[in-house]
């Protein structure tokens, strides 16, 4: 089974999250079919890590670097590749697992206080520029009735500062971005920039967690920009007990 590193949202001990990494499992615990590899190794690990947490269903979507969300979507076979275009889902189905996969974008993961309703998120850096995180936001809390500042979020492992070097800045990114630019290294805060947005979602600074673990400087997970087309990918899971 693909290596996971666990994390408890405090007060909300019914909403499980899990985040894999490149430390073990079969073809280094890729988990995506979209990239080159042994689609034998994905479905075995995807099976691994579905037994061994204990989740019902595998929910994940054809990610394509956009806004569009979709609600209590249905679980796809592990040996099945995702079909829904998305970037984002949520549920209120226990058992459902939301499934995130990178290779140093950010996943950030939701869940509200209740415990009841919970949210996945792929913001990379071009969600960022399209303010993902607030729509993201927004239309979870929309769907199911709640309030930004009862929602508490986590960002997985992703691209760290020092290595968020954008050379097209201005064209990529825009004035709007500027305080997260620096222009001597060309790098942009992604995790300060993500966080930020959280905060213009509605959510409270106190209920902002993040796992500060750069994919590409650190060799035990998949980094795209590291590895270029060889790089394998990541899961981040999130699910209703």
């Amino acid at each position: 089974m693909p290596a996971v590193i666990p994390f408890v949202f405090p007060g909300v001990p019914n909403v499980r999250v899990a985040f894999t990494t490149a430390q073990s499992g079969a073809d280094r615990g890729n988990i995506a079919y979209s990239v080159p590899g042994d689609p034998v190794a994905v479905r075995a690990n995807r099976i691994s890590l579905q037994e061994r947490l204990g989740f019902a269903g595998w929910c994940s979507l054809k990610q394509v670097h956009g806004d569009r969300m979709v609600f209590d979507p249905e679980p796809v076979a592990p040996e099945d590749a995702p079909t829904t275009e998305a970037d984002g889902s949520a549920t209120s189905i226990s058992g459902r697992a939301l499934v995130v996969t990178t290779a140093d974008c950010q996943p950030i993961l939701l869940a509200h206080e209740s415990g009841r309703f919970v949210a996945g998120l792929h913001v990379g850096w071009r969600g960022n520029v399209l303010k993902f995180p607030q729509k993201g936001v927004a239309a979870f809390c929309a769907r199911y009735g709640l309030q930004p500042c009862e929602v508490l979020a986590v960002r997985g492992p992703s691209l760290g500062p020092a290595a968020s070097q954008f050379t097209n800045f201005d064209t990529e990114f825009g004035e709007g971005f500027r305080e997260f630019f620096d222009p001597v290294t060309q790098t942009v805060n992604l995790w300060r920039l993500a966080a930020a947005q959280l905060c213009e979602a509605g959510l409270l600074p106190e209920r902002i967690f993040s796992l500060d673990l750069c994919t590409c400087s650190l060799k035990e997970f998949h980094s795209y920009r590291r590895d270029k087309a060889q790089s394998g990918r990541q899961a981040s899971l999130i699910w209703i007990e």
